[in-house]
């Protein structure tokens, strides 16, 4: 099996700046995202002295929480197509002290990951960037032993989901044109369409495949907002190209946006999301 990823595209903004500021904004995200790290632990935990795999690891979190719950007698490795980020996560993980937990860049949908090592597969919103979701969810299958649970989080729909889609609204009249959004593509709500994930888990070779709703308080303090809103995403992207006059003016427009949102020094917010159970 060749370890050379066909998701370039993915391979591209994750390694380039999208990567780097996920790296620069680890701490403000892990307070965002730290919800949905212990729905995917709770639902994925394999008990004391599991091997746990965590697909899009990112900087860590998600891989470090279940190390430390599985016990020393357990082992989680962490995989991620971004080296900024892996080079973060194993950075965190040693400073923290937890040694029963490991870093790999690669791509979940082609690496030669061990087979039939592990009691569970988790991801924190990492799974729906692929180009062959069938072939990715494949290749992690084969690395599950018999009986491993698969959870995940992802996202549904844009509807659902006003506050993760108000940027690139508001934003678009200042910016050159952005594709039209394929809900089949990889991408942040690739995975919105239950039916189409329960087929391609199923597909992949995974059993009991369980999609429920898990709909998550969140908030971002109002000092973060603006970082947040500019740095990530198609609007990050788009700023990164941006002159300085068009950038200022898109931050003004954003402000207005989000302001419908924000309430006593914290923008807040309802996560529409799936919480994805199945069995190998």
């Amino acid at each position: 099996m060749s370890d050379i990823s066909p998701n370039r595209d993915q391979t591209e903004l994750w390694n380039k700046g999208s990567g780097e500021a996920w790296v620069e904004m680890q701490a403000l995200l892990d307070r965002l995202l730290e919800p949905f790290g212990r729905l995917v632990v709770d639902a994925g935990y394999p008990g004391e002295g599991g091997h746990v795999l965590d697909i899009g690891c990112g900087c860590g979190a998600t891989t470090l929480a279940m190390a430390r719950r599985v016990g020393e007698s357990g082992r989680c490795l962490g995989l991620d197509i971004s080296h900024p980020l892996i080079a973060a996560a194993r950075k965190r993980a040693a400073a923290e002290g937890v040694a029963n937990v490991s870093f790999i860049e690669g791509d979940a949908q082609v690496y030669a990951l061990d087979q039939r090592r592990y009691n569970a597969v988790i991801s924190r919103f990492g799974v729906m960037f692929f180009d062959d979701p069938v072939a990715a969810f494949a290749n992690i299958r084969r690395s599950a032993r018999a009986g491993a649970k698969l959870a995940f989080v992802a996202w549904r729909s844009p509807a659902e989901n006003a506050f993760m889609t108000t940027a690139a609204r508001a934003a678009a009249p200042f910016l050159p044109p952005m594709p039209p959004p394929n809900p089949d593509a990889p991408g942040q709500f690739a995975f919105a369409d239950k039916s189409r994930v329960t087929s391609i888990l199923e597909a992949s070779g995974w059993a009991a495949v369980e999609l429920q709703p898990a709909d998550v308080a969140c908030r971002v303090s109002e000092d973060d907002l603006m970082t947040y809103v500019t740095r990530l995403g198609p609007v990050g992207n788009a700023l990164r190209e941006a002159d300085g006059p068009t950038a200022e003016k898109v931050a003004g427009v954003l402000r207005q946006a989000f302001a419908p949102f924000v309430e006593g020094g914290f923008a807040r917010f309802t996560a529409a999301c799936w919480l994805a159970t199945a069995r190998a």
